[in-house]
């Protein structure tokens, strides 16, 4: 077939050599245009003698008519069209009749009278509409047929919000005077919290690579490198659990400064967040965003990464408790345990059906009940309030700050078992209140962590962050005495109960991360065999210096208001961790695995 000459003028940017124009882009300036146009067939329409297409690309849609007076050949193929179909239509641009404009379409006041149509492509009709985007499909399906997930619009907007974010962040550390540099995907493994994705190697018979958890290391060698300022949009593979901020696979914003310290990096931090606000939502942020010590953060709300949106903070009532004659309460504190309370605002309209719910909700956390009470016009109510004389009852509404109409809640265990319990309960509580309004952007940086903390198992140190992380001058003189109360350089950014992201600033005195490596239990050996490189290039004139790293999914799905970080991924990993389109992990041929000298065990796993 002769290809069909385009018209000489495009308007277009996008003109190539089938299109002259994209899909959302024709107005009434365009009248009597002729032009020609490619996408899918949204939808059709037969009105008796004349069809109607609703053609689709990433840009927009365009209507076009078929009309037998006009091109009866033309009108023949377009009977035949359907669902998905992908075609190249030419014609000339009109206006449409009178009431028949269409405000939801960029281009709706205009339509395009096709008289040459040629089918590119047929498809099979699609296992899901792709005419509405907000049509509930189950995500399983979604994800065996991504590319067509993605065609319906949805997901298409958020990968170009996602785009646009990248492009401001490549464009704000390039203006101050930040290097772009890609680390290597295959390393070596080093502990960083979570499991090694490892790739065997062919050449090197039983020894293995692994793939990066964050380039850790290798931004701080270029620091010692003398490259100052660094960056990196970096591929980051962890083998943890998922959820729905999680995957194996994820994508980092990476930076690393020399010569600096904390404020230094907020500042940097502060600046970025600003500009992207501004330019992908037109949200003005106010410099200085709120601090909290971790301390803090865990006694008020449980956990590192609260939420402000809404308050119901946790208040410490254990010396209340202890003084009533509730044996439940008694016996957890004599036990070693503590008593926590939130008080709900206008909680008391909750049912005791609904409290109930509460009690199972926190069950499922490991909270084996929830205590309540409420606050009416004369005083505290609920079967528990007996057993609190008149001024413990008056302590508690003045500690929790109870006004008539408020519910209190409260929570006794272990201190971790009630702060995990209540930092889910306050969460889901305010999704009933609806008290997480949408468009409320709270940005908070918590800080001061604990260098070490405990291993469940074991009860040995283990590094919170990384083993990197700078103690706090002030704390030095605790690594030998008090371990667990040495504080560590480090900074997180939250925002609205999510972690945005995470720093330090670095060990950059051999000695200072020879003594850390050891009070983690690593001997000379170990210390050698994982990080003699790295130990070696902190000899050589390592300056003082920090970073931080952004998760750039957790940010693209807050900012397009997303619920999971799958929908701004093109092709992400289910919630087990596999690929339903490319049905992966796969098993590889005998012959594979004996270029890698792999023996596979057969399961035991019934």
């Amino acid at each position: 077939m002769t290809r069909t000459k385009l018209p000489e003028k495009a308007p277009s940017s996008r003109r190539t050599t089938l299109r002259t124009h994209h899909l959302g882009e024709l107005n009434l300036s365009d009248i009597d245009s002729h032009v020609s146009l490619c996408g899918w067939v949204h939808r059709r329409r037969d009105h008796g003698g004349l069809i109607f297409i609703d053609l689709r690309d990433r840009y927009g849609i365009t209507q076009l008519v078929f009309d037998p007076k006009l091109d009866q050949h033309s009108h023949d193929l377009a009977q035949l069209l359907r669902s998905e179909w992908n075609i190249q239509v030419e014609g000339r641009v009109r206006a449409r009749g009178e009431g028949l404009t269409n405000e939801k379409l960029a281009t709706g006041q205009i339509e395009v009278e096709a008289t040459k149509l040629k089918i590119l492509s047929k498809s099979k009709t699609p296992p899901f509409s792709l005419c509405d985007d907000k049509i509930d499909v189950n995500e399983d399906l979604r994800l065996t047929y991504r590319y067509l997930d993605i065609r319906r619009g949805e997901i298409l907007e958020r990968m170009l919000t996602r785009h646009k974010i990248v492009k401001i962040i490549r464009d704000f550390f390039d203006r101050r005077g930040f290097c772009e540099v890609e680390t290597p995907i295959l390393t070596k493994s080093t502990p960083e919290g979570a499991r090694d994705y490892i790739v065997p190697s062919r050449v090197h018979e039983g020894k293995f690579y692994a793939l990066p958890q964050s380039p850790q290391l290798f931004k701080q060698l270029l620091m010692i490198s003398g490259l100052d300022r660094y960056f990196q949009i970096a591929r980051c593979f962890r083998d943890e659990d998922l959820r729905a901020d999680r995957q194996p696979e994820f994508t980092q914003l990476d930076i690393e400064m020399s010569f600096i310290d904390k404020a230094d990096i907020i500042d940097m931090i502060e600046d970025l967040m600003i500009e992207i606000f501004d330019k992908i939502l037109g949200v003005q942020l106010k410099k200085g965003f709120r601090h909290m010590p971790y301390s803090e953060a865990m006694e008020k709300y449980g956990c590192d990464k609260p939420d402000l949106r809404f308050g119901m903070e946790f208040h410490r009532v254990t010396d209340i408790a202890e003084k009533s004659e509730f044996s439940v309460f008694r016996d957890q504190i004599a036990a070693g345990g503590i008593v926590k309370a939130i008080c709900v605002k206008n909680g008391a309209a909750f049912s005791r059906k609904d409290i109930d719910d509460f009690t199972t909700f926190v069950n499922k956390l490991g909270l084996s009940g929830l205590a309540w009470m409420k606050m009416g016009d004369e005083g505290l109510s609920s079967s528990i309030v007996k057993f609190f004389s008149e001024p413990l009852q008056k302590e508690l509404i003045k500690r929790l700050d109870v006004e008539v109409g408020d519910l209190i809640l409260f929570g006794a265990d272990s201190l971790g078992v009630v702060n995990q319990a209540f930092d889910h309960l306050r969460r889901h509580i305010a999704d009933l209140q609806g008290l997480k309004k949408e468009g409320d952007w709270k940005l908070l940086w918590v800080d001061d962590f604990p260098l070490f903390e405990k291993d469940k198992e074991s009860g040995l140190p283990t590094s919170v962050h990384h083993p990197f992380t700078s103690p706090l001058k002030e704390d030095f003189n605790k690594l030998h005495s008090d371990i667990f109360n040495v504080r560590s350089n480090a900074y997180d950014l939250v925002l609205n109960g999510f972690e945005l992201g995470g720093g330090s600033i670095r060990i950059h005195d051999s000695e200072i991360q020879r003594t850390i490596f050891e009070l983690l239990r690593l001997t000379p050996d170990d210390i050698t065999n994982r990080f003699g490189f790295f130990m070696e290039a902190l000899n050589y004139g390592t300056p003082p210096h920090g970073g931080i790293a952004f998760g750039i999914d957790r940010i693209a799905m807050l900012m397009a208001g997303a619920s999971s970080i799958r929908d701004v991924i093109c092709f992400p990993k289910t919630q087990r961790a596999t690929d339903a389109m490319m049905d992966c992990p796969s098993t590889i041929s005998h012959h594979q695995l004996d270029e890698l000298h792999i023996r596979v065990k057969e399961s035991k796993r019934g």
